[in-house]
């Protein structure tokens, strides 16, 4: 070190405090740090809002793969198409079997969770539940049990006569043009959906096709998940209205209600 009493070090050390290097860093500290959280908050807020959102899922037609009170956590990112970026990345086609978050054919401005079944291009029919993909059994290991004994979900598909009201009339008018050797063919773009509780489950045999551009997100994981309020297997637990919880103290809420063991599975 120079021993100049001009050096500009020598200067610096000489105010009474002062420490070489470390004026600066006093100074800009804070702003430098509340920068960085701002900076991180801005970040994390556009993942949740626009790349990874969470849903909860309100109805059985989807279990046991989703249970009702799973919150997940969708990838806006891998079938984007309708988004901001889609021009800069790459999006997949949808495949078969893929779970997807997607608009409502029928009421747009609500969202809707099934599995794909049939991709365009597809002969598809159902005989007996058993779905059949360009003459060759699909293999479902996700499938629930399935139980006929409230108003019975169609076991075959297509349809030749209109006995379900449940079923959308144009749906089926429309369903008549597009089997063959009764087999539905998908056409182009579109996508054919089905819950995997098939007897719970309103879907594509009751109103139709998915457009590829009504794909939204595909889940992720489950983060988080609670017991219906009406679960029989709740100690304590009171009839209410609110399917996402139920009645009872704070302890019993944690101890009962969650779903320990569904968190942070990766969905299928």
């Amino acid at each position: 070190m120079t021993s100049d009493p001009l050096h500009p070090q020598a200067i610096q050390a000489s105010r009474p405090g002062a420490l070489p290097g470390r004026q600066q860093a006093s100074i800009h500290g804070p702003l430098q740090a509340l920068e960085s959280l701002l900076r991180m908050t801005c970040i994390a807020l556009f993942v949740v809002t626009f790349i990874v959102q969470p849903v909860v899922i309100p109805s059985e037609s989807m279990e046991p793969t989703l249970q009702v009170g799973d919150f997940l956590l969708v990838d806006h990112i891998s079938l984007a198409l309708n988004t901001p970026w889609h021009m800069l990345l790459a999006s997949r086609q949808p495949l078969r079997q893929q779970i997807i978050l997607f608009r409502s054919p029928e009421h747009p401005r609500h969202y809707l969770i099934k599995r794909i079944v049939g991709i365009p291009g597809d002969h598809l029919r159902i005989v007996a539940d058993q779905v059949w993909i360009n003459g060759q059994p699909l293999h479902e290991p996700y499938l629930a049990p399935q139980s006929h004994s409230t108003a019975a979900a169609l076991e075959d598909f297509p349809v030749h006569a209109y006995t379900d009201p449940r079923m959308d009339l144009g749906w089926w008018n429309s369903l008549q043009l597009l089997v063959h050797d009764n087999q539905l063919t998908v056409p182009p773009g579109k996508y054919f959906v089905l819950g995997d509780n098939r007897s719970h489950s309103l879907d594509s045999r009751y109103w139709g096709f998915v457009d590829r551009d009504q794909i939204v997100a595909t889940p992720i994981l489950i983060y988080f998940s609670v017991r219906r309020s009406s679960a029989p297997e709740l100690p304590g637990a009171q009839p209410t209205n609110d399917k996402l919880g139920f009645d009872g103290s704070l302890l019993a809420r944690i101890r009962y209600g969650v779903r320990w063991s569904r968190l942070f599975q990766v969905v299928h």
